[in-house]
């Protein structure tokens, strides 16, 4: 057996929409950041036959299955059960996807020796959630196109900027549409789907630029409007796509407070409620304190930027 670690990954720089035909390839280009506080860990083994167990649930998927088959079309992958677990709530906004296909990836590459580099390790998770593909990496990562091919590289270690992270959770629950239902939903019946592509290569140009000036103002500005424009994408789907709540738009209030009284902090919101308050080192304490006590938050996970997926024998 081989048990392998991930973290969800945060897009500042958002990621909605495929290219058309085979390869999971998303139709723009993304920035994120790897996030410690929330993680999914992944045991795989040889068995008699495939299987899948989610939070001690066992459930097929049809993502898993066709990135198996296409595993073992490369490689000696005999049939294997699958047992992952996440820390933080599935399907609700938060990015489980992203880490847990690339810890299944990692898991798969671990046990039977296939020898992936993590590039390599990126382009297979891609292929179950093109998000994945980022969280092979630590720190900051890109998804982007190099050369025609479609790559995830890390863009910055995560100890030569070390932001802070609060997710404020407002909803637990698994959200109504998911994402790849709704990337399409936009694609095929948005009239603004065209100008977001061509608008968001050039926003991925500056979060690049940022990251690596640490320029936190740049990175905060270019962040929270990929952001708006992606829900104002969502909104004008047909039928719309609107994940917020009211506890979303409090915290995203309570964090334009605090950045107004002086706090070097953002938000991000990806397709679901929950909102990711990025913040300056040293500035996590406050802002968690105050967004905790936003009307409607749950609970609150405070943490820094995480490490890439790897073997449960390697994690820190």
């Amino acid at each position: 057996m081989a048990t392998a670690i991930a973290h969800p990954n945060i897009a500042l720089v958002k990621y909605w929409g495929k290219q058309s035909g085979s390869g999971n390839l998303p139709a723009t280009p993304s920035v994120s950041i790897t996030v410690a506080g929330l993680t999914t860990t992944t045991c795989v083994e040889a068995a008699e036959r495939d299987s899948l167990c989610i939070n001690g649930e066992f459930r097929r998927d049809s993502r898993v299955e066709a990135l198996l088959g296409a595993m073992r079309d490369r490689f000696k992958v005999p049939p294997l059960a699958i047992e992952t677990r996440n820390d933080f709530p599935t399907g609700a906004g938060l990015a489980s996807s992203a880490s847990g296909f690339a810890a299944l990836v990692t898991a798969i590459d671990d046990e039977f020796d296939l020898g992936l580099a993590p590039q390599e390790r990126s382009a297979w998770s891609r292929r179950g959630s093109a998000s994945a593909a980022r969280s092979i990496f630590g720190g900051f990562a890109t998804l982007a196109s190099q050369d025609g091919t479609w790559t995830g590289s890390e863009l910055l270690a995560k100890d030569a900027w070390p932001l802070e992270v609060v997710v404020a959770v407002t909803d637990e629950t698994p959200k109504p549409v998911s994402s790849s239902e709704g990337m399409e939903r936009s694609r095929t019946t948005s009239p603004f789907y065209d100008a977001w592509c061509r608008s968001t290569e050039a926003d991925f140009e500056t979060a690049c630029r940022a990251v690596a000036a640490r320029d936190f103002e740049s990175l905060a500005e270019v962040a929270e409007h990929s952001c708006l424009k992606l829900h104002a994408l969502m909104l004008s789907s047909r039928p719309a796509l609107f994940y917020w709540n009211p506890a979303t738009i409090a915290a995203i209030e309570t964090t334009r407070r605090l950045r107004d009284a002086g706090t070097p902090v953002f938000y991000t919101i990806d397709a679901g409620p929950q909102v990711k308050a990025v913040c300056a080192p040293g500035k996590g304490g406050g802002v968690a304190a105050l967004l905790s006590r936003s009307p409607g938050v749950l609970r609150v996970v405070r943490g820094g930027l995480g490490d890439g997926a790897r073997p449960a024998d390697d994690a820190s």
